[in-house]
């Protein structure tokens, strides 16, 4: 489960753990881009983003943080993450990757996009209610590789989108850097110790009080 996690926050962790929990898998790893390209800038590093993922999981048994791209000096293109860990649990084990529905209805933008699924299955989370409105090209490639059968992701390594429905904590990175810049607090939003990391190194404009 790729993302900025700028900051990691109990939206990210929830659906992690409802999806780990939903497929039965071991784990559900979740992966901080080094160098984004579909975004602007981070509102603090990337080695602080990955220390904040660590802390958020670090007492979760189904969740753990995977920091290739961090410690890659290359753009964070899906692509290659992708390729890297086919690379690493050879060529039959089975790869879902997890992406928000805003973030799949752009695929077509993206590096390569038609090849991640030869890495890859590809779990696409979305609300109740969400009305799916892929274009023309996006629609033709969703339906030659769409799957509801959640036992294909383990029957066969890559090759399958599934769009499965979550209810979403109304949580963003975008509220939580806006009420620090302000000087007002964001817990229980986000884990304590993530809160207590961002504060002992003053990030998103974080005053000493």
């Amino acid at each position: 489960m790729g993302g900025t996690f700028d900051p990691v926050h109990n939206g990210h962790l929830r659906t992690a753990l409802e999806i780990q929990q939903w497929l039965g898998c071991a784990q559900v790893c979740l992966l901080p881009s080094g160098q984004p390209v579909h975004r602007e800038q981070t509102g603090c590093s990337a080695q602080d983003r990955l220390e904040m993922v660590r802390l958020a999981v670090r007492d979760a048994a189904h969740l753990s943080v995977d920091d290739r791209e961090v410690r890659s000096d290359a753009p964070s293109y899906s692509w290659y993450t992708l390729k890297s860990l086919r690379e690493q649990f050879g060529a039959t084990t089975p790869i879902c990757m997890v992406m928000g529905m805003d973030a799949f209805l752009g695929l077509p933008s993206w590096y390569r996009w038609q090849e991640l699924l030869q890495f890859s299955h590809l779990i696409v989370v979305t609300r109740p209610g969400f009305g799916l409105q892929p274009d023309p090209q996006l629609q033709a490639w969703l339906q030659q590789h769409q799957t509801q059968d959640v036992n294909q992701l383990f029957r066969q390594a890559a090759g399958k989108v599934c769009i499965h429905e979550l209810t979403p904590l109304g949580i963003s990175a975008t509220q939580i850097r806006q009420l620090i810049a302000s000087g007002q607090s964001p817990r229980y939003l986000l884990p304590d110790q993530v809160w207590e990391y961002i504060k002992i190194h003053q990030l998103y404009g974080y005053q000493l009080r």
